[in-house]
């Protein structure tokens, strides 16, 4: 049986305040850059269409880039737009000096492809680590190519808790490529034993009932019951969901929060766990691409 975290029960993990000293270090980070080379590190941000929530995000991004002393440059594109003009736009940011961090807000239109464009953003500028080259690169454990921002804060968030997660045994819950995949990577880089569970997977709360650590993205609210985890568990949730209820709409995450809470030994909060870590581990992403395109080379590991 795998060792039990030594914490205090139902410890709430405040992604806020692991974002905010992130992101500290990332302003104060940004102002030596600044001085040494004599400009900011550039974040380019395109965001094609009126989706609603992708406009409150590229807006907060924006914001929150040029907080930290960076310098922010905003593509807001038609709906209409061809994927040979979205792509053409991309081409010209990966020549552009001074941008080192390029961002495609998704979802996109179904006429254009997602793959297609993520895969023309050069790999040392793809800040949000979706690009096949960085994918492939922590899939076979290197730590040299930029790691998706969602995956980094969870791990920031799981070892501000417990430095050292080797021998844990971990369960993720979804696969996609944005989180359930590399999280697993990540969680294999330190030394955990993992299973990834997926649409296909017959018993999830069997499988979660063994694990040390849980990360949840699934995308379904209230998935995470408080008989599916095992007393002092590690559980991180990632899924965020607007649920209708009879007082109006409210954020839920993937976990049923007041069921596993009394189970948990830490579980992050939905909304204020990931969510500000994502943001942060961007903005950590831009300065160590802008610092490693002065240096010469690439590096993007969680610090």
């Amino acid at each position: 049986m795998s060792a039990q975290p030594s914490i205090h029960p139902a410890q709430v993990i405040a992604g806020k305040v692991h974002a905010a000293h992130l992101t500290d270090t990332t302003r104060a980070g940004v102002a030596r850059f600044v001085e040494t080379h004599g400009f900011p590190p550039g974040l380019a941000v395109i965001q094609v269409g009126e989706n609603p929530a992708s406009t409150i995000y590229v807006r907060n991004k924006v914001r929150k880039t040029e907080a930290v002393g960076m310098r922010s440059v905003a593509h807001h594109l038609p709906a209409s737009i061809s994927q040979a003009a979205l792509l053409d736009i991309i081409a010209r940011l990966n020549a552009d000096p001074s941008v080192h961090g390029i961002l495609v807000q998704l979802p996109l239109p179904a006429h254009i492809s997602r793959d297609a464009v993520l895969d023309a953003i050069a790999p040392e500028k793809d800040v949000d680590g979706f690009h096949v080259a960085n994918a492939g690169k922590l899939a076979v454990g290197r730590r040299d190519g930029l790691i998706p921002c969602t995956p980094m804060g969870c791990l920031i968030l799981l070892k501000s808790v417990r430095k050292n997660l080797a021998g844990l045994h971990a369960v993720v819950i979804g696969a996609s490529n944005i989180v359930g995949r590399p999280m697993a990577s990540l969680l294999l880089a330190e030394g955990c034993t993992v299973v990834v569970t997926h649409l296909k997977t017959r018993n999830v709360a069997e499988e979660t009932r063994r694990a040390d650590i849980v990360v949840v993205a699934a995308g379904h609210a209230g998935l995470v019951r408080g008989d599916w985890i095992r007393p002092g568990a590690l559980v991180i949730d990632v899924g965020i969901s607007r649920i209708e209820t009879p007082q109006g709409t409210r954020i839920a995450g993937d976990v049923a929060f007041d069921e596993v809470a009394p189970h948990a030994g830490a579980i992050t909060p939905v909304p204020g766990g990931v969510g500000p870590m994502t943001i942060a581990c961007l903005l950590h992403n831009t300065l160590r691409a802008a610092q490693s395109a002065q240096a010469g080379k690439q590096k993007g590991s969680p610090p």
